[in-house]
């Protein structure tokens, strides 16, 4: 465990983000999820045992994660942000049902050419969602 600290202080540093309690706390939550939780959902489980964090205090710490990019908010559905500290190229699988994303990864889905938008349009980069109903929904 001491081991995986010193990493995240460490990742966090090289990339000239001051290292915070409540920093470190949010980003080493995100590193063990896969569950692309939103703000209030990180807040939550933060301070189970505890209330040691504020509202504000995540949304800071996500905002300066996001900045130096060890955190990525991703829209996979309107109007909820959500986070993921996987900042590898990949896509998301929702359920329609039960809410759960999965992530995909990119060589999972063929590469997308767009030769065919307008002129004038310059893709810097893309993400698909696919919607549908998972495994378990699905039984």
């Amino acid at each position: 465990m001491e081991q995986r600290a010193d990493q995240i202080v460490k990742t966090m540093k090289t990339k000239g983000l001051r290292v915070t309690p409540q920093r470190f706390a949010v980003y080493a939550n995100l590193l063990e999820r896969k569950d692309h939780p939103t703000a209030e959902q990180i807040l939550q489980d933060l301070n189970q045992e505890a209330p040691r964090s504020s509202q504000a205090t995540v949304y800071s710490s996500l905002q300066a994660l996001c900045q130096v990019n060890l955190v990525k908010a991703v829209l996979l559905e309107e109007g909820v942000c959500r986070y993921d500290a996987n900042i590898n190229r990949h896509h998301h699988f929702r359920c329609k049902c039960c809410g759960k994303i999965e992530d995909i990864p990119w060589e999972q889905l063929p590469e997308m050419t767009f030769e065919q938008l307008r002129p004038g349009l310059q893709v810097e980069g893309y993400e698909v969602t696919v919607h549908g109903i998972c495994d378990r929904c699905e039984e």
